[in-house]
């Protein structure tokens, strides 16, 4: 079963079990995927990958919002949009810890022959398709910026 049908699933077993926050979350998520399948002159299916890239961008939005309103001081709101990437992140693939993370990037660093920080765009490029949905691209590309600074 495919990641979306599995959304899909879990959405009618969320709203059997009225679970608000649950298919909530997932009715947002399934929308923005037809979104992207819609978007553009062609519809198209989008591919796992795809599926986890746009999932990766809407617990992203999530962990922003949570911290921006938080930072306003409006506790409940944060809590409601950490609880919601919460649900998202569990459809994510296991996220890269930072042992992993630096190993994949001294690796990439070596493949590119990567000599500065004036390089990072070449590391970058090595290590996309590697850690798409399983590490955030800030931690990735300061985990980057750091071992070209060495």
């Amino acid at each position: 079963m495919g990641l979306k049908e599995k959304l899909q699933s879990d959405l009618t077993e969320a709203i059997r079990s009225r679970n608000e926050l649950v298919s909530g979350t997932i009715r947002m998520v399934l929308t923005a995927i037809t979104n992207e399948e819609v978007a553009g002159k062609e519809a198209k299916v989008l591919s796992e990958d795809e599926v986890i890239a746009v999932l990766s961008r809407e617990a992203k939005k999530r962990r922003e919002a949570a911290e921006a309103f938080a930072d306003a001081g409006r506790a409940d709101k944060a809590e409601l949009e950490k609880s919601e990437g919460e649900v998202i992140t569990s459809y994510l693939p296991a996220q890269l810890s930072d042992d992993e993370l630096a190993a994949l990037v001294s690796d990439a660093i070596a493949k590119s022959g990567a000599a500065g920080p004036q390089d990072m765009g070449k590391v970058m490029g090595i290590l996309k398709p590697q850690i798409a949905g399983k590490a955030d691209g800030g931690k990735v590309s300061a985990a980057v910026k750091a071992a070209l600074n060495k």
